[in-house]
């Protein structure tokens, strides 16, 4: 019976408010331009969709779409590749509305998934079509279900690559236990772990419960005065690298100290996350370790915004400043980077102001747009799959107005999203 029952609903046209039903065998999408994921944007050309993957890309009087194929013409708008973000937080929700620690603390675990739903749906709406999850912040292994509902059509959302709990050392970690009582026993908001033994055990607990990449936190405000500093040892560093790649399985770090980054560097972590107080040297040990960065510039943004009455494009407050100064490092190292905004801090649906960001601090909106496609792809081990509008890519089409290849603000209109080949926004 609840076979049965699946089945019918998979048959109708919506579900839960959404549109699921399957796309025409063949779909022949038309703009003014097409950009691909690399180089410039090609005026004239279409994109053919078939079976859920991009069957050819071209100049459109060189296409031939099968019989009866359904055709959307989208005039004005450039189409692109799916978006990607790196560093997004489903389960959080931005902190002027509620704190991080009453997120955790007072909002229950199934209210939380409920808000991710419709966090996902936004970010969908907005041309994100995958994100990289990077820790339920004490919701357990949510992220797992939330990616699941998303991947068998329960609710609409981007592809999900989890993290899952994430790894703290022990007391290093919110809530923080000197602000409340010490005989309180509350939510963690990630793994605590304390020597090799145990991070070995948290990389492995949290591959078995579904994790797609490991992340762990390498330094945070531990120090007597509230600064970071630098948390697990080199030891636990590399057992917990080494454990973590033994499954198969990417980590990434967050680290904002120039210690914690070279500790990862050295030990071989995959992606930095955050990197603001990065050396000069420690970003030339990235590149020749070929290890990616992702500079969530956005997030000091907008923990100015709610706490230091910062005002949107007027002066940066020290930490925005800090921020700008590790991106131009690692621009000029040659370090490899992603877009990854840390959305969640603030609205999500609004991963885009990261490439504005990126742009206004010195790249190309190509780079920009390649940073959030291409090159995200390619971290995400998926270059054939994701990131690109090429013939055996997955159809993640998203259509813009105008050029983002010279107004990268282009990428904040978007009318148009398919997502493997199914339709998920027109307007």
């Amino acid at each position: 019976m609840i076979r049965a029952a699946r089945g019918i609903l998979a048959a109708l046209p919506f579900v839960c408010g959404s549109a699921f039903a399957a796309e025409p065998a063949a779909t022949l999408l038309t703009a003014d331009r097409v950009w691909t994921g690399d180089g410039q944007a090609h005026a004239g050309w279409a994109v053919l969709v078939d079976q859920g993957r991009i069957a050819a890309v071209g100049p459109a009087d060189k296409l031939t779409a099968p019989a009866g194929a359904k055709r959307i013409e989208l005039p004005g708008k450039t189409l692109i590749p799916g978006l990607i973000d790196l560093h997004s937080h489903v389960l959080l929700h931005p902190y002027n509305e509620t704190t991080w620690d009453d997120q955790v603390l007072k909002e229950p675990v199934e209210y939380r998934v409920l808000e991710a739903a419709r966090h996902a749906r936004d970010t969908l709406q907005s041309g994100f079509t995958t994100l990289r999850d990077l820790g339920t912040e004490g919701a357990n292994y949510a992220d797992v279900a939330i990616k699941r509902a998303i991947d068998e059509g329960v609710i609409p959302g981007p592809r999900l690559f989890v993290a899952t709990k994430a790894i703290v050392a022990t007391g290093s970690y919110g809530p923080s236990a000197k602000s409340y009582r010490y005989d309180l026993d509350f939510p963690r908001g990630a793994q605590e772990a304390t020597g090799v033994d145990e991070v070995v055990r948290a990389v492995r607990e949290q591959a078995g419960h579904g994790a797609d990449w490991i992340k762990y936190y390498g330094d945070y405000r531990t120090g007597p005065d509230g600064s970071a500093r630098p948390t697990f040892n080199i030891d636990e560093v590399k057992a917990l690298i080494q454990a973590a790649h033994q499954t198969g399985r990417k980590v990434a770090v967050h680290a904002s100290t120039d210690e914690a980054m070279r500790m990862a560097v050295l030990a071989g972590v995959d992606t930095i996350e955050h990197g603001y107080g990065g050396s000069e040297a420690t970003f030339k040990l990235m590149a020749e370790h070929k290890v990616a960065f992702l500079p969530t510039l956005t997030a000091p943004e907008a923990i100015g915004e709610y706490f230091q009455k910062h005002v949107r494009g007027g002066a940066p407050t020290p930490a925005m400043a800090q921020a700008a100064h590790a991106f131009a490092l690692a621009r000029k190292a040659g370090v490899t980077i992603g877009c990854g905004s840390d959305v969640g801090v603030f609205a999500h649906g609004s991963s885009a102001r990261e490439l504005a960001w990126m742009v206004k601090l010195g790249m190309t909106p190509t780079e920009a747009l390649r940073a959030a496609t291409s090159v995200a792809a390619a971290i995400l081990d998926k270059p054939n799959e994701l990131g690109s509008i090429k013939p055996g890519a997955l159809a993640d089409v998203v259509a813009v107005d105008g050029d983002p290849t010279s107004d990268i603000r282009a990428v904040e209109r978007v009318g148009f999203v398919m997502k493997g080949g199914v339709v998920v926004r027109a307007q």
